[in-house]
C-alpha cells in the first residue's frame, strides 16, 4: 500500500512537470532594472534571534532585478531559514534581448549561465547578475514571492546577514558584486517585497 501511494506521487509529480510548466515572465526589449544593488554599511549593531538561528546584519541591502530563475529547497539546515533562491539580473542582465539569449539554470545553491553566442560580454553578465539566498521576514512576505516567477521584475529591501547556530554551524553573506567563486553568493533577509508584473 505505502509503495503504491508513492508512485502515485511521483506520477502526480511527473504530469505537473510536463503539463503544467514553470510560469515564466517575458518583457519588452529593453533594460527594466538599471542600476546597481544598493549597499550601505550598518552604522550601529543590528542582531535578532529566529528559532534556533542568530541573526547579525552585515549590510543593509537594497535591489531592483530581474529573476532569471528560481530554486526551491525543502532540505538541508538552510531551507529552514531560506526555502529558495532567486538567481537575479539587474542593469543589462535585466534586458529581455539578452536574457533570451542566455541559458540560465540553477542546482545546489549555485547559478549557472551559459550562452553559444555571448549577447554581452562574460565579465557584463557576472557583474550584472547573482545566486542569492532569500530569507523571507515573516510568513506574509514569504507569501508575496508566491507571485514571484522567471522573469518577475522584483524590488527587495533588507540586510545581508551572517547566520550562526549554537553548534558552530555558520552561513554569511558575501559583501561585494564582483565576487564568483564559493561564498560569493548574497544572503538577504528580506524585510519588503514589491513585485512589478503586471
Amino acid at each position: 500500500m505505502k509503495k503504491g501511494l508513492i508512485a502515485l506521487a511521483i506520477l502526480i509529480v511527473v504530469l505537473i512537470y510536463f503539463f503544467y510548466p514553470e510560469t515564466v515572465v517575458t518583457y519588452p526589449a529593453g533594460i527594466t532594472a538599471p542600476d546597481q544593488p544598493k549597499q550601505t554599511s550598518i552604522s550601529v549593531i543590528k542582531k535578532w534571534e529566529l528559532d534556533e538561528f542568530y541573526f547579525n546584519a552585515l549590510a543593509e541591502y537594497q535591489i531592483k532585478a530581474r529573476v532569471l530563475s528560481r530554486n526551491n529547497f525543502s532540505i538541508g539546515k538552510e531551507s529552514e531559514i531560506s526555502p529558495f533562491d532567486l538567481a537575479l539580473g539587474w542593469g543589462p542582465m535585466s534586458d529581455q534581448s539578452v536574457i533570451d539569449k542566455i541559458d540560465i539554470s540553477q542546482s545546489n545553491r549555485w547559478y549557472r549561465w551559459r550562452a553559444d553566442v555571448l549577447p554581452i560580454p562574460a565579465r557584463e553578465i557576472s557583474l550584472n547578475s547573482a545566486n542569492v539566498h532569500i530569507i523571507p521576514k515573516n510568513e506574509t512576505i514569504k507569501d508575496k514571492f508566491d507571485d514571484v516567477y522567471s522573469g518577475s521584475l522584483i524590488e527587495m529591501k533588507g540586510y545581508l546577514v551572517e547566520i550562526t547556530t549554537a553548534d558552530g554551524w555558520r552561513w554569511k553573506s558575501s559583501l561585494k558584486r564582483d565576487d564568483t567563486a564559493g561564498g560569493s553568493c548574497e544572503l538577504f533577509w528580506v524585510e519588503d517585497l514589491l513585485v512589478f508584473d503586471k
